[in-house]
């Protein structure tokens, strides 16, 4: 496949989770977490979804993975349809499709050895392997994250958190995919580790032809590997355009809130920009605004915003935003 083609399109996802109440436990509500999101991702390159904590970006990407089986929308991943497909139709998807967890620590089994965790993946396509095959491989592998082949025998409670997140790339790297769903995979380690990753994330990417996207709330960490973002808010994309376009000129009024709290080191810039500070809180997605899901805590809101939401729409090539009052005057 060429890079300019399309690797996965979801278009109007949804996922929807319902609340029970009362003695019948009668669902009268539902937590609209993903709500009618569309996103497109070349092949070969990394596409941000990023937002605060509890705007629906994992749940996202768990509806990609088909880890949850979406209300509505679809998925597709190399010009098929994923998004009702049986187990038994996505079984064949699985190797191709991985995900980097947060959580370096929690998401490997501690009593596998490094050998271990990376045998299990390479054999779990079901096919035979012999010893050398596999011996030969554990050490392509563990060359690729730039491990030592001493790292064979240790656990992970023998590692540093960076070490482990290499391991679990590796472990990714072991099923040969084509996509990976990077979920906050620099969130839990230290600054200067997390360069390390995001550079390893970047020579993987070169080297190997990879595709990703890359869900975090830090847009400093995105804009170093993202070559197109999305933000995200209760639920729904706001803003979505090239990376160098969202530090350049930001349009949507929680986007432009959201970069003003990235730090920067340069004092002069520092004390020049405008700092936004948002009023109130995230809404409860249980009890989510009508209109503009970003009225509530906007300052720029109407009356149109408080019972129409906008739609995604064009405000330059390439660059979309869902406001009404975008580009006026």
């Amino acid at each position: 496949m060429e890079s300019s083609e399309k690797l996965l399109a979801v278009e109007h996802l949804k996922m929807y989770f319902p609340i029970s109440s009362g003695i019948l436990k009668r669902k009268k509500k539902y937590v609209k977490a993903v709500d009618d999101i569309s996103i497109t991702v070349e092949q070969g390159k990394t596409f941000g979804l990023v937002g605060e904590s509890g705007c629906g970006k994992t749940t996202a990407g768990k509806c990609i993975l088909r880890i949850l089986s979406p209300t509505g929308g679809s998925i597709i991943y190399k010009e098929k349809e994923i998004a009702e497909a049986s187990d038994k139709e996505l079984k064949p998807l699985r190797r191709e499709i991985q995900l980097i967890f947060q959580d370096p620590y929690g998401s490997l089994e501690p009593r596998q050895s490094v050998n271990s965790i990376l045998k299990e993946a390479i054999v779990s396509d079901g096919k035979k392997h012999r010893k050398d095959e596999v011996e030969a491989r554990i050490c392509e592998l563990l060359s690729l994250v730039e491990l030592s082949d001493e790292m064979r025998d240790r656990y992970p409670h023998e590692m540093s958190g960076g070490q482990r997140q290499r391991l679990g790339i590796a472990r990714a790297l072991a099923c040969d995919p084509k996509l990976i769903v990077c979920d906050e995979p620099v969130s839990a380690l230290d600054v200067s580790i997390q360069a390390q990753i995001i550079n390893l994330f970047k020579k993987l990417q070169k080297q190997l032809g990879l595709t990703y996207i890359f869900i975090a709330h830090d847009l400093a960490v995105v804009k170093h590997i993202a070559d197109t973002i999305a933000v995200m808010y209760l639920g729904s994309i706001v803003e979505r355009m090239e990376a160098e376009e969202l530090y350049t000129n930001p349009v949507h009024p929680y986007t432009k809130a959201l970069l003003s709290a990235v730090p920067i080191t340069d004092y002069y810039s520092e004390q020049k920009r405008e700092r936004i500070i948002l009023q109130g809180e995230v809404p409860s997605p249980i009890h989510a605004p009508t209109g503009c899901p970003f009225h509530p805590r906007c300052i720029y809101a109407t009356d149109i915003c408080k019972v129409e939401k906008p739609e995604l729409r064009e405000v330059c090539p390439g660059h979309m935003a869902a406001c009404h009052h975008v580009g006026e005057g």
